[in-house]
């Protein structure tokens, strides 16, 4: 399984040392959740808080933009070196361009899909985005509880990327843990975000490489 630590529940006050547990962990990316307060009700961080992030960690960049007009800002996240940029389908009037704009931009395009936005709206694109990130709780804060109905959504889009010999990859983010880490395996996904259950473990490394493990 690939995992992606997410920074939103690291502790801000001490954002050098979890980082480094990260750059020593078995952690694949570092998942990057940027808010604006208008499409999810809260407010993150933004690039000049990325800048320090990129200049800290050994780990690749997974950048979720949680904000309206995303494809205004893929220089911006291009130049902090992120391998991705994940806008949501449900803020993309020309979701086809954008997915051109962050390939061309030199990133890998990922698309994510609140829990009520069915997959089927990314059919015909499908082969053209590298990442579908599935949100199993509704985007906005941490700490939520899992979305059960989110394990049918994985089997479809699993079902749905290999009808199309596609080689794109399911991200899932919200709640994840060692029990549903294992259920959204079994559906096929391949990629986890895990905020709470990682940066609050007794053993954070030990909790990665578990999850590395399903």
């Amino acid at each position: 399984m690939i995992i992606s630590p997410s920074l939103l529940s690291a502790d801000f006050g001490n954002l050098n040392a979890d980082i480094e547990m990260i750059n020593s962990s078995e952690a694949d990316y570092l998942h990057i959740d940027v808010m604006d307060g208008v499409f999810v009700p809260n407010i993150s961080f933004g690039f000049p808080v990325l800048k320090y992030v990129k200049a800290a960690t050994k780990k690749p960049l997974d950048v979720h933009l949680m904000i309206i007009e995303p494809q205004k800002f893929t220089a911006e996240v291009a130049a902090t070196g992120a391998e991705i940029m994940t806008v949501h389908y449900e803020v993309c009037n020309h979701l086809d361009r954008v997915i051109h704009q962050i390939h061309e931009a030199g990133m890998k395009a990922g698309v994510s899909l609140n829990p009520a936005t069915p997959v089927g709206m990314l059919k015909d694109v499908i082969s053209d985005i590298d990442v579908v990130l599935l949100m199993s709780v509704n985007p906005g804060f941490g700490g939520q509880k899992f979305i059960p109905y989110v394990l049918d959504k994985v089997a479809e889009l699993r079902a749905m990327i290999d009808n199309a010999g596609a080689k794109t990859i399911i991200e899932v983010d919200g709640g994840v843990n060692l029990k549903t880490g294992a259920q959204l395996a079994a559906a096929g996904a391949d990629m986890l975000v895990a905020g709470n259950f990682v940066f609050s473990a007794e053993n954070p490394i030990a909790t990665i490489a578990e999850l590395k493990k399903l």
